[in-house]
């Protein structure tokens, strides 16, 4: 019995590890491909946040060493600061550098119509104000993040930073007002919740209806006194590329521009 019952955990644990190698080779496929094709020399970049982001940092340090390419990047999060530190690139801000050539950030999920989820791991705000300095915002992401609708894959909810003060009326408020059930999102290694970079507190909004005019529902959330910003990116990417599970790239544009394409 214990031998069988090893045997199985052994099997489980391969298969995991499996599909862990097979969601970061798409997400390096993602990553590697769009940062080939947007970013150039003399280029101001912006670096976003989470596993996808390692990847693209990883592109350009090997871009920047091997063509000599002049770049200056400029960080989403304290986590995408210590790897544009900790591979010697050009480190810079926005009060120095208030326009940007493109941001290169990863998504929680995204929709047919290019609609976003983001701040999966805390990092929207800033996120959200480095994308809309940028003349082009580019999703890098793998093929487990391409869905019709939001809330099709991406089950953690969508997250809203907000004031510590006004969680709890917030929270009340869009459950009132939109359905669904807000939690507070909780730190794992510490006591309380988590805060983010900028002091504040991450609500999660889950179980709410796929088929809201996401726009919309944005502007009304930001309007909530307390709302600080969303993980919704509405009308910001102007291009997904998605790794799949083939080894190829899967290349969405925005609908308003072009088509589907894969390479």
């Amino acid at each position: 019995m214990l031998f069988k019952l090893f045997i199985t955990g052994t099997k489980s644990r391969l298969r995991c590890t499996s599909v862990m190698s097979s969601l970061n080779e798409a997400k390096k496929l993602a990553a590697y491909r769009a940062v080939d094709e947007h970013v150039l020399d003399g280029h101001v970049v912006g670096i976003g946040s989470g596993s996808t982001a390692v990847f693209a940092v990883n592109r350009l340090a090997e871009r920047f060493k091997q063509e000599n390419i002049k770049i200056k990047c400029i960080p989403t999060s304290f986590q995408s600061r210590q790897l544009i530190i900790s591979h010697g690139l050009p480190l810079i801000d926005l009060e120095l550098q208030p326009e940007l050539d493109v941001c290169i950030d990863g998504a929680d999920e995204v929709d047919r119509n290019l609609t976003l989820i983001k701040g999966g791991g805390g990092c929207l705000l800033q996120e959200k104000i480095v994308a809309s300095c940028s003349k082009k915002l580019v999703i890098i992401a793998d093929y487990t993040k391409d869905s019709q609708k939001l809330g099709e894959q991406y089950k953690k909810g969508i997250p809203i930073e907000v004031s510590p003060m006004a969680y709890v009326p917030i929270k009340m408020r869009i459950e009132r007002n939109f359905g669904g059930t807000v939690v507070l999102r909780e730190a794992v290694m510490k006591a309380g919740p988590v805060v983010t970079d900028n002091g504040n507190f991450i609500l999660d909004w889950r179980d709410y209806n796929p088929d809201y005019d996401w726009k919309s529902v944005n502007l009304e959330l930001l309007q909530m006194p307390g709302v600080v910003e969303t993980g919704l990116f509405v009308d910001m990417a102007e291009i997904v590329y998605f790794g799949m599970k083939d080894g190829s790239v899967k290349i969405t544009p925005h609908p308003n521009n072009y088509v589907d394409k894969i390479c």
